[in-house]
């Protein structure tokens, strides 16, 4: 049986962004924008360099919740995101979700979910609340 979640509870998973990653990203979901795939077009664009999808790192927080914490059952409810600081390709970051509060009258969390790189840089921030499996 699985141990009931609780406020200030926290998981995370770390993963290097690979040249890969991107491209089956942007394959899936037809997001082929040139500032992701395109090593000419992004090197004029304001970050200099390719950049990995946003919505590919929103992805990693779904991991954290369906697999480690909660875990499988998780169902999403809402989630916010602040994006500051592009994800670039071979950057290594840290995905991170903590339970903010659990409602008492139904099996509902909220969860602060948090991104940094391997400089420990803010790349993304939001809320989630999911229905506890």
């Amino acid at each position: 049986m699985r141990e009931p979640v609780r406020v200030g509870q926290r998981a995370s998973i770390r993963k290097t962004i690979t040249e890969a990653d991107v491209v089956l990203f942007g394959c899936v979901t037809g997001d082929m924008n040139p500032l992701h795939t395109d090593d000419l077009a992004a090197r004029d664009s304001r970050f200099g360099k390719r950049i990995a999808h946003g919505m590919l790192g929103a992805g990693l927080i779904s991991a954290v919740l369906g697999m480690q914490m909660p875990g499988p059952g998780t169902i999403y409810i809402k989630q916010t995101l602040n994006f500051r600081k592009p994800i670039f390709i071979n950057d290594t970051v840290t995905t991170t979700v903590e339970i903010k509060s659990i409602r008492e009258d139904k099996p509902i969390a909220t969860l602060r979910t948090t991104i940094t790189n391997q400089d420990d840089e803010l790349v993304l921030e939001g809320e989630s609340v999911v229905l506890l499996p």
